[in-house]
């Protein structure tokens, strides 16, 4: 293909979701270099200014990043037929989940995000890198051909999480726009220690990770896995149960939370979970964002999360043991709440599930006196929040008669 014909400037992070970033009359970014390069001229030695005022055109972009080079011919087909459809169906996507509820296009909206998430997670420097040592990799062209081979790497395990949508539209900070904007936090992986030192990152498949992805200035996805949820005292760089991928799985799209509004201050860590898993680059319409580590009153990794604020409401996710579905010719298909098929012979484990409902009901009661007060998600059951809302008042009320020596009563 002729070169003046191609696109050469690759955005690895796409300018119509840069835009989310970005409120109304506002064209341009505070973009921050986290590591600003130093410049070496004769005698002269100087380092280049760490924050840009530059718009979504500039920002965020590499040249020939996902050119493929043959000798002195090259093509941008990845560019437009390979991301160019995943980023027009995850546009839509995003936006329709930026207002959830269950409503007309939720399946195809649900299937286009999560496609847009995974390449979204593979196509920055960091992810390219990511796959280039993980499969020792030194040609660029065998680098993008990797790309799309594992491609939806992460989809299984996502779907099989628990979601969670929450919002800063009370907050006057908003959140961070960053060169990795799928950003995996577990309180046990430190950025910088030796196996999540850049470019590689903890595991999705660990037990405590979560997938922190914004969808723009006001909202942000939150995915935690079942098993946290239901024990959030275990070890947290232990694998989940069944931990796998490209494998069939399904999601009930009503058990997904949302609705509940963060504090300034949880904001301020999520904030600073983007910055710190954050590559070189980040942004936002205010320059004061940029900098959450200086209104925090601890900025230990380990203690982000001490209060739970990253975990869904547990009185809001089912405990169920899997799900089965028939279907018109007769076929059907039946998973545990793990993914488990009927032929593992784990499917269904009774003593993990009797050992996980026991120390789930523990896990209610302590995320209930963390996160009493604050606001509460909601479930497009409306029938049921309120139920959920009392059980958990219920509970709280029942907890203090103990401590006080009186007999509960309902």
């Amino acid at each position: 293909m002729p070169k003046n014909n191609q696109t050469s400037r690759n955005h690895y992070v796409p300018q119509w979701y840069q835009k989310r970033f970005l409120p109304d009359g506002c064209a341009h970014f505070n973009y921050l270099d986290l590591h600003p390069e130093t410049v070496v001229n004769g005698a002269a030695r100087w380092q280049r200014r760490s924050i840009l005022r530059w718009g979504p055109k500039k920002c965020f972009c590499e040249n020939d990043l996902y050119t493929v080079k043959l000798g002195d011919w090259t093509t941008d087909e990845i560019e437009h037929r390979f991301f160019g459809p995943i980023d027009r169906n995850g546009e839509r996507a995003v936006e329709f989940f930026s207002n959830y509820e269950i409503r007309e296009g939720v399946h195809d909206a649900f299937e286009n995000l999560i496609r847009y998430m995974d390449a979204q997670r593979i196509r920055t420097p960091r992810g390219l890198d990511w796959l280039r040592m993980a499969v020792r990799l030194s040609s660029s062209n065998a680098r993008l051909l990797a790309m799309q081979k594992v491609y939806r790497f992460h989809a299984t395990m996502w779907m099989e999480g628990v979601w969670e949508f929450v919002s800063a539209s009370r907050s006057e900070t908003k959140f961070l726009l960053t060169d990795n904007p799928i950003t995996f936090y577990n309180v046990k992986a430190f950025p910088n220690s030796r196996d999540c030192a850049y470019p590689m990152d903890v595991p999705l498949g660990d037990i405590g990770t979560r997938t922190i992805f914004p969808l723009g200035m006001d909202h942000c996805l939150i995915i935690s896995h079942l098993q946290l949820v239901r024990d959030p005292w275990a070890n947290p760089r232990k694998s989940r149960v069944n931990a796998r991928a490209y494998q069939p799985t399904m999601m009930n799209f009503m058990d997904i939370q949302h609705g509940r509004e963060l504090e300034e201050d949880e904001v301020l860590r999520i904030n600073l979970m983007l910055k710190q898993k954050a590559h070189r680059y980040i942004a936002a319409a205010d320059e004061n964002w940029l900098y959450p580590e200086s209104r925090l009153s601890s900025t230990h990794w380990s203690r982000l999360d001490d209060d739970w604020f990253l975990f869904p409401n547990p009185y809001k996710v089912p405990f169920t043991g899997g799900i089965v579905v028939g279907y018109k010719d007769g076929s059907s298909f039946a998973m545990d709440e793990y993914g488990r098929r009927p032929h593992d012979p784990e499917y269904q484990d009774k003593k993990l599930h009797q050992r996980e409902f026991r120390i789930a009901q523990e896990a209610k009661l302590a995320w209930a006196l963390k996160r009493e007060g604050r606001s509460l998600s909601q479930v497009d059951e409306d029938r049921f929040d309120d139920a959920y809302d009392r059980i958990m008042a219920d509970d709280l009320r029942e907890y203090r008669e103990k401590r006080k020596g009186r007999s509960p009563h309902r």
